[in-house]
């Protein structure tokens, strides 16, 4: 049976009903189960499975991959998720290629790649530059949309070309969801993504996963997620599936509040580099438009200084000043305060949440009105 994405995710995951138990089970806290005999059942010790994990991992597969065989890995946290990929797939000598831009802990974990004997190269999303140096590499890591810049690659075009020269292709699908986005149809090997951000959508959680249709990859996976013990708690779990049931009305609210807000921004003279896949005139939207459902809920723009960025923080009413995005309340940040991005002084990434879209324009123009002062 063919489904739309709102009934797919208020159902993904649930079990067999079962008379007069839960729709959803509670979180299941237990570091060790009864275990007479052979250890021949599913769950033996909560380091290695847990039945609350299952019933998430199997949700998040079906948003992933509908219809489809795939493994589901759950994390501690998005950066949990990223290493176990990068880590169990890597050895001394192999060669990794990261994005230039991507996210901001992406150089230290190119430190400790280099200090493990493995080459890093880089190059930036936008005009699929990775594609420059990729001889040779092991694995290809792509971030599309890029964090925070919001460029674009082509994930069919690189994924053909990687595997074409023996690589293996990796997609942070973090900013996009599978609701925007799903990698492994376009090609990828890998989908990944911090869960703290979309896709459970409430800013209380910790969360990430791993999804591929490779048993052997999974293994890799699962082994390292066992070596580092970068596993979530039952409750995190629980509380992800349960936010999973609003995703599509929380995607498509977000969505179109910030297309809203990047038509408000866009021609306001104090702004500059304006950025949103969803416009039609950003650089990205052709590309974009062949392989995203949805274009994400960050809109990026840069304001003349880091004083005019702070005053108009500061002016805003309805947003939160924090450094996540993909929450139902909305949230915007000077992101060059943190330094690890090559962002000027006033660059804004705004996350655009579940608000009033006239309500949440209407507090950025006013904003932006008093920053001008």
């Amino acid at each position: 049976m063919t489904v739309g994405d709102g009934t797919r995710a208020v159902r993904a995951g649930l079990p067999e009903p079962v008379k007069y138990e839960p729709p959803l089970p509670g979180p299941v806290f237990a570091a060790h189960f009864h275990l007479p005999g052979e250890a021949t059942g599913p769950y033996t010790y909560g380091r290695d499975d847990n039945p609350t994990w299952t019933h998430l991992e199997r949700a998040i597969g079906e948003l992933e991959a509908p219809g489809e065989d795939v493994e589901t890995l759950t994390f501690a946290s998005g950066m949990a998720a990223v290493s176990a990929v990068l880590f169990s797939q890597l050895r001394a000598g192999d060669t990794v290629v990261l994005p230039a831009d991507g996210y901001q802990v992406l150089p230290m974990v190119r430190a400790q790649l280099e200090a493990y004997g493995i080459q890093v190269r880089t190059a930036p999303t936008g005009d699929d530059a990775q594609l420059s140096v990729l001889d040779g590499a092991r694995l290809l890591w792509l971030e599309t949309p890029s964090n925070p810049g919001l460029d674009v690659c082509d994930v069919r075009r690189l994924a053909h070309a990687a595997h074409a020269a023996g690589a293996l292709v990796a997609v942070d699908n973090t900013l996009a969801t599978p609701l925007g986005q799903r990698p492994l149809e376009l090609g990828a090997d890998f989908s990944v993504a911090s869960d703290t951000k979309g896709m459970t959508g409430h800013g209380d959680i910790l969360l990430g996963h791993v999804t591929c249709r490779d048993a052997e990859l999974a293994a890799g996976v699962r082994r390292w997620r066992k070596i580092a013990g970068a596993i979530p708690g039952p409750m995190e779990a629980w509380l992800a599936h349960r936010s999973l049931a609003t995703l599509q009305l929380r995607a498509d609210r977000q969505c179109a509040n910030a297309l809203a807000l990047a038509h408000a921004l866009d021609g306001r003279v104090e702004v500059s580099g304006l950025r949103y896949p969803g416009l039609p005139t950003d650089p990205s939207h052709r590309t974009a438009a062949r392989q995203m459902r949805r274009f994400g809920c960050v809109v990026s723009f840069v304001l003349p200084d880091r004083a005019h960025a702070e005053r108009f923080l500061g002016s805003l009413r309805l947003v939160d000043d924090a450094t996540s995005f993909g929450g139902v309340r909305s949230t915007a940040e000077r992101r060059g305060r943190w330094g690890g991005d090559a962002v000027p002084e006033g660059f804004i990434r705004f996350s655009a949440g579940a608000e009033d879209a006239d309500d949440l324009v209407a507090d950025v123009l006013q904003a932006l009105d008093e920053a001008a002062k």
